[in-house]
């Protein structure tokens, strides 16, 4: 199939300067993309999450040509975007993205369409564990939680898994895997990484933030000191501080964080079946 990109320009009333639009390549029918000023064609469709929501939208809707599926006699068709606002993060980076997305029948019915995208990160489950306890025991296991002011949640200390990136050399990598280095010395590696997403769901592109699994083997004394140094409380002005908890009370203490309740579940699924 031919693929297609046209790029028009439209005038908004901004007040200010003038916004384009484009075509979706290879949509039918032809899904229109209004953007906003400050974020043009290329940067939007090189972002990875928006590559991803509209790879997994079209393909969710080619689905509907099957005579069995429940909206095949009515199907529905992404007819429009309209990006409503972009953050970016260091520059030019897209940090996030709303938008609407103009779903809709042939009969003039409508889906939900409220969209709103981030950019690449990873949830991190750091488990530490005694190294005189069995291998196989889930005995004496504690999580790393970061504590630390997220404004969304309407919170200044939310305990959550700790989110990052991974860094060009495959090493866990921000905030708050700074706040872990300098805490505790422990680095996170690649090759020491299990991604627990893809293990549950082989098949899934990660268009979501996925879940590693990381396991280190301490001394009890080393996990005794970590254990006194990081239940103080946080130093005046200090945003980010490390907190360790039992694996089994995971889903308590971090019951506010979604990816701490998707850690412990995919954990315990996972461990359960035999895959970690």
């Amino acid at each position: 199939m031919l693929l297609r990109l046209r790029l028009t320009t439209r005038h908004f009333t901004t007040g200010r300067a003038a916004m384009s639009s484009f075509t979706i390549p290879n949509s039918s029918p032809e899904c229109l993309v209004n953007l906003t000023q400050d974020l043009d064609k290329d940067a939007l469709l090189s972002f990875p999450a928006f590559k991803n929501w509209i790879s997994t939208i079209q393909h969710s809707l080619s689905l509907q040509s099957n005579k069995n599926h429940v909206f095949h006699s009515a199907p529905y068709k992404l007819r429009k975007i309209d990006i409503q606002s972009v953050d970016f993060f260091g520059g030019d980076r897209i940090g996030f993205i709303k938008f609407k997305a103009d779903v809709s029948n042939d009969s003039g019915e409508k889906l939900p369409g409220s969209v709103f995208l981030r950019g690449g990160s990873v949830g991190m489950l750091l488990i530490l564990q005694p190294d005189d306890v069995s291998q196989d025991s889930e005995r004496d296991k504690h999580v790393i939680l970061t504590l630390q002011p997220r404004i969304p949640a309407g919170s200044l200390s939310l305990a959550e898994l700790p989110a990052g990136m991974l860094d060009d050399s495959g090493t866990f990598a921000g905030g708050a895997a700074k706040e872990i280095e300098e805490e505790t010395g422990l680095k996170v590696p690649e090759k020491e990484l299990i991604d627990m997403t893809k293990l549950a769901l082989p098949d899934t592109d990660d268009e979501f933030t996925p879940l590693f699994l990381y396991q280190k083997r301490i001394p009890r004394d080393q996990l005794k000191e970590w254990q006194g140094k990081l239940s103080g409380l946080r130093d005046e002005g200090e945003k980010i501080k490390l907190k360790l908890v039992k694996l089994e009370d995971l889903w308590r203490e971090g019951g506010r964080d979604a990816k701490a309740l998707a850690g412990w579940a995919l954990y315990e699924g996972l461990r359960k079946e035999g895959k970690i």
